[in-house]
């Protein structure tokens, strides 16, 4: 029914090994990824003025990039429970790539975060 391909197929690298491509292993991707989400929860973390868990959390940071992370100011007039929300939606995101890659302390700093503000959505809801 088709015709089949008679012709080799065009390679656009020509010379080009894959071996030449930087490539990163499965535990490397994850370092990194799991990098940004505590990096993006610190950032949060910073803008609701929580100094002692921001601390934990750039500490986390900072081990898993080698690098100080950036940190931000708390903002006046922030919503603090769409904050709230934001942060325990990125420590739930840590949390999971934490347990992919078997990092007990990132993953329990994770769960303590998540509680944390769970606790504090159900304290602006009562209030």
């Amino acid at each position: 029914m088709y015709e089949p391909i008679r012709t080799k197929a065009v390679d656009p690298r020509i010379g080009v090994h894959r071996s030449d491509y930087p490539r990163s292993s499965r535990s490397e991707a994850l370092d990194i990824q799991l990098g940004g989400h505590l990096a993006a929860l610190l950032t949060v973390t910073d803008e609701l003025g929580l100094d002692g868990a921001a601390a934990e959390i750039a500490a986390q940071v900072t081990r898993l990039r080698g690098s100080q992370p950036a940190r931000a100011s708390r903002r006046a007039g922030s919503d603090e429970a769409s904050l709230h929300r934001r942060a325990h939606d990125l420590a739930a995101r840590a949390l999971l790539v934490a347990a992919s890659r078997a990092d007990t302390t990132v993953a329990i700093l994770a769960a303590e975060r998540m509680d944390a503000h769970a606790a504090a959505l159900d304290f602006a809801g009562a209030h």
